[in-house]
């Protein structure tokens, strides 16, 4: 990651934990994205626990990417093949456009970690009503790459060539 005299510029990110089991208190996944965004400088505005249900994923998304004050929503979880994960199919139809980018180069450094475990990550990102919409596994190792590797430079201003954060006046344009 390359910066120059730039200012950070803080955002105000919603996470998302998708599960049927996890509670505050036994949520890690969510806990170390919190961690990570604001230890940079962005804000949580929100958390919440879903429960992996497709209707009920996009009735909070849509409230967030309806909601002027959210800039991004980094969700972990349900992006299995399992018959409950269902996280990519509650976000798809949502999204104006998908960084396919993202999933692609998200399982590329998985690899490196998990080796061909990754080939079962459904990782997706997105824009929708100009919100950054990143979703990831549920682990607290896959949210730490996603954030580490990915996520943080790109909702990162001072990042050189380019950033999302720059082009975010231009996301509603027609």
């Amino acid at each position: 990651m390359s910066t120059n005299t730039r200012q950070f510029v803080p955002l105000n990110i919603a996470i998302m934990v998708v599960s049927d089991s996890r509670t505050e208190e036994t949520d890690t996944s969510g806990k170390t994205l919190v961690d990570r965004l604001t230890t940079v400088g962005h804000y949580c505005v929100e958390k919440a626990i879903i429960i992996d249900d497709i209707y009920q994923i996009r009735a909070k998304l849509s409230e967030w990417i309806a909601d002027p004050n959210i800039n991004a929503i980094i969700t972990t979880g349900g992006t299995g093949v399992t018959g409950r994960d269902g996280t990519p199919e509650a976000v798809q139809p949502l999204l104006d456009k998908e960084l396919n980018g993202f999933g692609e180069v998200f399982r590329t450094l998985s690899y490196e970690e998990i080796g061909t475990s990754t080939m079962q990550s459904r990782a997706i990102a997105g824009v929708a009503n100009g919100h950054y919409i990143f979703c990831v596994p549920g682990s607290s190792g896959a949210c730490r790459t996603a954030w580490d590797k990915l996520i943080n430079a790109q909702l990162d201003y001072r990042t050189r060539p380019c950033n999302l954060v720059e082009v975010m006046p231009r996301l509603l344009e027609t």
